[in-house]
């Protein structure tokens, strides 16, 4: 029998200012020993991108079996997500520039991190939901020296759909102030998920089939919550860039890029508009497009019964490359840092 051996990784925080010119960005740093303190030797960085109206604590469990398998890993609550942001302004976001105030934040992560690891280390990103469509801008502007990308969670969203919602959302947003919570605008969004599952008992059932992760998300008083008119602003200013052909030419044709979402997820149109997103990059120039599909999950396939089994997949895909990555810069020169590219 097979006993339970204990992980080894250990949470650790830190702090850095936003691209917002006002917040105090609260991140989070997996590893066995502190990073923060020394310089550590992983095989490879994994950064996380959370979701919307979620936090990055939520990631724990993913991170942890990541660790042990010799990556660092790191994420941050985003503006107006979890310990950044008072809980009066969750789902608050501007109107106007948050788009590439997310993408920024990405980016000093990233630096940060990469002063604390050896030299060269690949480095992945990793976005969830809204944080894949943060992660499909960040690599069309910051793709250099990266070793990849995983993109979980995502969708396809016609640019005129898009560029009509962000038209609505600025125009509440100049009515009733960037800070207000429109019901017509949830309604329109992620409030429009659940109906498109059959006997759904809850708002939130469209997340996953596992009910015990249903009821922690609701339990959960940082996830849920109704984002502002400028959160719908930037949310829809991210779709109508990264869902175009010139945003997927900008990314590196040779970063690979792995896809992956559950069969059930409205928000991927039940695989269709991941499959969208997948063959987009591929039509694009990117050399190496990986996409699957999970049968029998939805939403946050991190949290469905059987998690692992992704778990695995995306650690297999990671090794994959990582090995890829760890032959080039035995022969040319290191990847470059992010100050450099």
């Amino acid at each position: 029998m097979t006993k339970n051996v204990r992980s080894m990784a250990r949470r650790y925080e830190t702090e850095f200012d936003s691209a917002d010119s006002t917040s105090r960005i609260n991140a989070s740093v997996w590893w066995s020993e502190n990073p923060l303190d020394t310089v550590v030797s992983p095989k490879g960085v994994v950064q996380i991108v959370h979701g919307m109206a979620e936090h990055i604590e939520r990631y724990d469990e993913f991170a942890r079996f990541l660790v042990d398998a010799g990556y660092l890993v790191c994420g941050h609550n985003q503006i107006g997500h979890g310990a950044s942001a008072p809980k009066e302004r969750w789902g608050c976001l501007p109107a106007r520039g948050g788009r590439q105030i997310l993408v920024e934040d990405v980016h000093s992560l990233r630096k940060l991190v990469t002063k604390r690891v050896r030299n060269g280390t690949p480095h992945y990103v990793f976005g969830h939901s809204m944080g894949s469509f943060i992660t499909r801008s960040y690599i069309s502007r910051y793709g250099g020296g990266l070793a990849g990308a995983i993109i979980c969670g995502t969708g396809f969203v016609p640019v005129a759909t898009s560029r009509a919602g962000r038209t609505l959302a600025r125009i509440i947003s100049r009515l009733r102030g960037e800070d207000h919570k429109s019901e017509l605008l949830h309604s329109m969004a992620d409030g429009s998920y659940s109906k498109a599952l059959e006997g759904a008992k809850t708002d939130f059932d469209w997340l996953s089939r596992n009910e015990e992760n249903v009821k922690r998300y609701m339990a959960d008083e940082a996830c849920g919550f109704m984002f502002s008119a400028g959160g719908y602003a930037t949310l829809t200013d991210l779709t109508a860039e990264v869902c175009t052909l010139e945003c997927a030419q900008r990314v590196p044709h040779q970063l690979p890029l792995l896809f992956i979402a559950g069969a059930e997820d409205p928000v991927g149109d039940m695989g269709e508009g991941v499959t969208k997103a997948a063959d987009l990059a591929r039509q694009a120039g990117s050399a190496d497009v990986t996409c699957k599909i999970y049968h029998g999950m939805r939403h946050e396939i991190l949290n469905e019964k059987d998690r692992r089994l992704v778990f695995g997949d995306v650690l297999a895909w990671l090794d994959d490359r990582t090995k890829v990555a760890d032959e080039t810069r035995a022969i040319f020169m290191p990847a470059k840092t992010p100050e450099e590219a």
